[in-house]
């Protein structure tokens, strides 16, 4: 089979596309022929060796999946050859074929496509289980989303206003928070022009936000941080911006909030039941018409690189997917 291959931590330009041998699964695993992946921020960390975790080299990135059940191990009983599936993977996504855990492995809706179907997984899995479990996000509180226009911001948008939120989306461009108005943005913060702690007093009144869903870190968590309100949640998502924040903690002090870590991936693995049940909620609001990922556009597999050079240079809305077969 075909596969993108990081043989060493690099940029994108130094990942290879070539045969090699289809995988092995085990007693709990499904083989899925891969329709498509969807491209996500942590794959950029992955391929440079700075994510939370190196794999061993040489590995094919990708996380998010959606193809066709090929074979499944016998401890699978809910999947069977033929089915269309989406599910999540560590890595292993960009390539004709790869292993799914049971567990992480899910029936795709007949009218969701592939490439909607791998844009779904991590991005709402990530945002809903961040406002849900994590921020216990509740009817009529402020929710702020830095990087509101990227694949888990603008799901964090279209959640937060699905679970009665008022939600404040900050983003570096107009265009791209007219985007975020589409998906239910109340207010919005152009963070590159205009001043992020004093828009945030001045749309709340004085309040400050409820909860901070930050997956960019850098500069902008802690001019949020001192615009939260009294008990309010500040969620750690990502460091998209490169830089990991150093927080001065008498601001948790004088504002009684809560510094909340968020790592899905491990959500998923370790509470595999939640995550189902998430999993489940998300699907009834899509099928209701309720949740509608944005793609931004679709690459080809030989191509990957350069799906990922554009989510590195920021010229992402929404989410880019691969197509692999």
């Amino acid at each position: 089979m075909k596969a993108i291959v990081c043989k060493q931590f690099g940029p994108p330009s130094s990942l290879v596309l070539e045969g090699i041998q289809s995988p092995s699964y085990k007693e709990n695993e499904v083989l899925v022929s891969v329709r498509a992946c969807g491209v996500n921020f942590p794959d950029t960390l992955i391929i440079q060796g700075l994510y939370q975790f190196k794999p061993e080299l040489p590995f094919t990135p990708g996380s998010d999946i959606a193809g066709v059940v090929k074979e499944v191990g016998a401890g699978v009983t809910h999947l069977k050859p033929g089915d269309e599936v989406f599910g999540f993977v560590m890595h292993g996504g960009y390539a004709e074929e790869v292993i799914v855990p049971g567990n992480a492995c899910f029936k795709k809706p007949p009218m969701m496509g592939f490439p909607v179907a791998a844009s779904f997984m991590m991005a709402y899995g990530t945002s809903y289980h961040a406002l849900k479990d994590r921020g216990n996000l509740k009817e009529g509180e402020t929710l702020l989303v830095l990087g509101a226009s990227g694949g888990v911001g603008l799901a964090a948008v279209e959640l937060g206003k699905l679970m009665g939120a008022k939600v404040i989306a900050a983003a570096s461009s107009n265009e791209k928070l007219k985007l975020c108005q589409e998906y239910g943005a109340d207010e919005v913060i152009n963070y590159t022009s205009e001043d992020l702690k004093s828009r945030i007093k001045e749309l709340t009144l004085g309040k400050g936000v409820d909860v901070v869903y930050d997956p960019v870190g850098g500069e902008y968590s802690e001019p949020s941080i001192r615009g939260m309100a009294w008990e309010g949640r500040y969620l750690v998502v990502g460091f998209a911006a490169g830089d990991i924040p150093k927080v001065p903690l008498n601001l948790t002090l004088l504002k009684g909030c809560a510094i909340v870590g968020v790592f899905w991936g491990s959500f998923a693995m370790k509470t595999p039941k939640k995550n189902m049940q998430n999993t489940m909620e998300l699907m009834q609001w899509y099928g209701a018409g309720k949740l509608k990922p944005h793609i931004h556009e679709i690459y080809p597999l030989k191509e990957a690189s350069k799906a990922l050079e554009a989510m590195m240079n920021r010229e992402v809305r929404g989410k880019v997917v691969i197509q692999c077969s």
